[in-house]
């Protein structure tokens, strides 16, 4: 048994349940939740102490005095067609009226827009009047049978988080509103009450600021058959208001526009391509996020305490691979985690201290709405899922801390979850270790994930895995999480100014006009011959579903010359198709049983030389092409699985003729990982069974026989 590492969620109330499961879970830290607070007895254990503060949510007697000091957001009506010469339109009609309150204040109105989206172009002012009493917009000078709609400023009147957390859990307390720091005299207020904050609190050892000041865009609509209107973990949407527009303007003369955010009704998604509008927006909320937050950062570590930053929730504005992240001068951040690719993304962020908060969390319910402690919940499989999707990540990057959160008194007719709790803090202790003594051994090729953001999204996308499953490089990054590889992410200014040179494999998977697959971008000339270059000369390129593509040119994948496919469309359904046949040999070699790719483009071969080790229905699913000394491999599609992790694994081994196959399971239920500085190897078993599995070692070959789950290490 060893102590340490852990985080506990305790309970006032349940002071005993609190120290006993403290001590039996290892834990040396001892946290509140929202919704939870810490007793006396609980803070004088001996224990350190967060303290959880969502800086912008718990201050309603403020609000209310000042709720002109609101957080806003654009918001747009849902299209009306007109049907006659005057049109009226309901501006909260489409909207959960418990979130949102227009402003229509003088300062905020001048950014109200009225578009005829038929014609797609903004109605002058004079063309439309508003009507305060009745929150309606009536448009007079329009075309019948053209669609409109109003782009309107709105305060939100409840925090999303708390708004969600108080459905979830059935509360009955007073809804939580959200300050904006924007302005002067919320940063003053601020300011003050964090320093009381301070004073009051003398056994906190570290302030968790549950991330910072703008969530995460959430837009609940009126209906609840469709009450989740639109959702985007990492949009800014959320840090508009009209003086952040008027400053804006200010600094970097130009006005942006409500349009420049509601972009004709599909916002800007993350899973888009941004602009430079866009660019410069975020530039401007983040530059004000770090200022103000470092000083609540200084005040906090000026009364001896130390600060962490919770990655969720709030955190727009925190951008944990901005350049400019350690001026905020948090001493850790926090992840809550449900897969492999968010503990990299945690692991890999310049701070003193990574910690991951598991799941599940100690709720009753789920964020999908299923029973986790709760009648027909079992939270102790739950966990095991989890810590297995987890583990395979933490054994290729260091995570300093774990723990968890909610209600601990809900563990307490569940003993097999505090059971299960108890082995995985025993399990991640251990594996913490290794890593202290060196970093795990890696095979030689280095691959670099090449999408629009780059480096300041490494490893995700938008969110947790369970709300983009639609999107391939999710599933992509998933697999590379826990596979003995070193993993960059580039954007392609990165690939213009010569990076390419440091990598061996670049992966591009996405959608057409993606963010990830990259769109527009792709039409320039230079970034092209830049890829077709570095491919000819040894590199490995693998394109997922519809890489580099976009509508114009020739080819639809603008990659198309290394990779010897291409996408079918309208234009080619006259055009013959090579005949081919699947080269079994190098299907074999690639493709393990079990694996699959589900057809999801319809491609056809550039030029027959492409070898298919895939197909469906004369559909080629998996192809690998030679390219002078280099190649390209297409996949039409992704999705992580255990054989599907050891194919994208198998691409990998094959892209260097110098590559080693030691320390790689035969056995693809299985995965390992060896620790050169300690001479340790660690074997895990990712599956409900129990499985029997080989590694080839420096040492020689070393055979295991694993128990369901079991997490396995020897000294070699």
């Amino acid at each position: 048994m060893k102590n340490g590492s852990f985080t506990l969620p305790g309970e006032a109330g349940y002071e005993k349940l609190t120290l006993e499961l403290a001590k039996r879970w290892g834990a040396d830290v001892i946290r509140d939740s929202d919704g939870t607070k810490l007793s006396d007895e609980i803070t004088n254990a001996g224990y350190g102490i967060y303290s959880t503060i969502c800086i912008i949510r718990e201050h309603n007697e403020w609000a209310k005095k000042n709720l002109d000091k609101l957080q806003q957001t654009f918001l747009c009506t849902e299209p009306v067609i007109a049907t006659g010469n005057s049109l009226e339109i309901a501006l909260m009609k489409d909207f959960f009226e418990g979130q949102f309150k227009i402003n229509d204040s003088e300062r905020a109105m001048k950014y109200w827009q009225v578009y005829d989206r038929t014609e797609d172009r903004e109605l002058a002012r004079t063309a439309w009047t508003y009507n305060k009493d009745r929150g309606v917009v009536t448009v007079k000078d329009l075309t019948p049978w053209h669609e409109y709609t109003v782009s309107f400023l709105a305060y939100r009147i409840w925090e999303e988080i708390s708004m969600y957390n108080h459905t979830t859990n059935h509360w009955d307390k007073e809804h939580l509103m959200q300050i904006d720091p924007i302005y002067p005299e919320t940063r003053e207020y601020l300011r003050n009450w964090m320093d009381n904050w301070c004073k009051e609190h003398p056994t906190t050892t570290v302030v968790r600021f549950t991330s910072m000041f703008y969530n995460f865009v959430w837009i609940w609509g009126s209906s609840e058959r469709n009450r989740n209107l639109f959702t985007d973990w990492a949009s800014y949407d959320f840090t508009v208001s009209d003086l952040a527009l008027d400053i804006f303007k200010e600094e970097y003369g130009y006005s942006m526009t409500a349009e420049d955010f509601i972009n004709k009704g599909k916002l800007h998604v993350t899973h888009t391509p941004g602009n430079k509008k866009k660019s410069d927006w975020m530039k401007f909320v983040n530059d004000n996020v770090i200022k103000f937050g470092k000083e609540l950062v200084n005040l906090v570590h000026e009364y001896g305490k130390k600060a962490y930053v919770f990655y969720d929730d709030s955190w727009v504005g925190v951008e944990p691979y901005n350049e400019r992240f350690t001026e905020f001068g948090f001493d850790g951040i926090i992840k809550c985690i449900f897969s492999g690719f968010e503990i990299r993304l945690c692991a890999g962020v310049k701070a003193d201290t990574h910690e991951i908060r598991l799941h599940p969390y100690l709720f009753p319910v789920g964020l999908g709405g299923l029973p986790t402690f709760a009648p027909g919940g079992d939270p102790a499989k739950d966990a095991k899922k989890y810590w297995i999707s987890a583990r395979r990540a933490l054994l290729r990057a260091k995570i300093d801390r774990i723990g968890l959160g909610g209600y601990l008194h809900l563990v307490q007719d569940y003993p097999d979850f505090v059971q299960c709790i108890e082995d995985i803090g025993d399990e991640f202790r251990t594996i913490k270790e290794l890593h202290e003594a060196g970093a795990p051994y890696t095979i030689k090729a280095k691959v670099a994930v090449l999408h629009y953001w780059g480096n300041l999204r490494s490893w995700t996308l938008s969110g947790h895995f369970h709300e983009t499953y639609m999107n391939d490089l999710i599933h992509v990054n998933e697999a590379l999480s826990g596979l003995p590889c070193d993993v960059s992410f580039i954007s392609f200014d990165d690939v213009k100014k010569g990076c390419l040179k440091d990598y061996d494999v670049v992966i591009n998977a996405g959608a057409m006009n993606s963010a990830w697959s990259g769109g527009e971008v792709w039409n320039d000339p230079e970034l092209v011959s830049r890829i077709t270059e570095w491919v000819y000369n040894g590199g490995t390129f693998i394109g997922v579903n519809e890489p580099s593509a976009t509508a114009e040119g020739q080819h639809v994948f603008k990659a198309a010359g290394v990779l010897g496919v291409d996408e079918d469309t309208i234009e080619r359904v006259c055009h013959g198709k090579w005949a081919f046949e699947v080269d079994k040999k190098a299907a074999e070699k690639y493709i393990p049983n079990g694996a699959y790719i589900k057809l999801r483009s319809k491609c056809h071969l550039t030029n027959g030389d492409a070898h298919v080790l895939a197909e469906e229905n004369g559909m080629p699913l998996m192809t690998n092409y030679k390219f002078g000394k280099g190649q390209g491999f297409y996949l039409s599609s992704f999705e992580t699985s255990s054989a599907n992790n050891r194919m994208l694994l198998n691409i990998l081994l094959g892209c260097r003729e110098d590559e080693s196959d030691l320390y790689i399971t035969d056995n693809l239920n299985t995965e390992c990982a060896f620790y050169p500085a300690g001479n340790v190897l660690v074997v895990i078993n990712n599956t409900d069974v129990q499985q029997k599995t080989s590694v080839k070692t420096a040492k020689g070959v070393q055979n295991f026989e694993l128990k369901p789950c079991e997490t396995r290490i020897v000294k070699l």
